[in-house]
C-alpha cells in the first residue's frame, strides 16, 4: 500500500496565490522587494511576473512572501491537519 504525503504548506500556500492572482510581495535575504503575481513554481524556485518580466527566483534567496489581498481557500491539507 502506497503512503499519502502530504502536500508542503509552502506548496499549498503558492498554489493558492498563484490559482486566485493573489499580487504579493517578496522579500529577498538582501532587503530588496519584488511585487507582481506567481506564474509558477517548483521546489526550488518562484517565477514571479513584474512590469512585463517574469524573472526566476531561487528560494533559498527569499525571506517572506507577503500577499497583497485576502488568499481564500485551506491553505492546510486536510491530511497535514490531522498530523498535527
Amino acid at each position: 500500500m502506497a503512503s499519502v504525503r502530504p502536500q508542503p504548506l509552502q506548496d499549498a500556500y503558492l498554489a493558492e496565490v498563484k490559482r486566485q492572482a493573489v499580487p504579493v510581495v517578496i522579500y529577498l535575504m538582501n532587503g530588496f522587494q519584488l511585487r507582481g503575481v506567481v506564474k509558477g513554481f517548483d521546489p526550488f524556485t518562484i517565477v514571479l511576473e513584474y512590469e512585463k518580466k517574469a524573472p526566476l527566483i531561487y528560494k533559498h534567496a527569499v525571506s517572506t512572501l507577503s500577499p497583497q489581498g485576502p488568499v481564500a481557500g485551506p491553505l492546510v491539507p486536510e491530511e497535514t491537519e490531522a498530523l498535527r
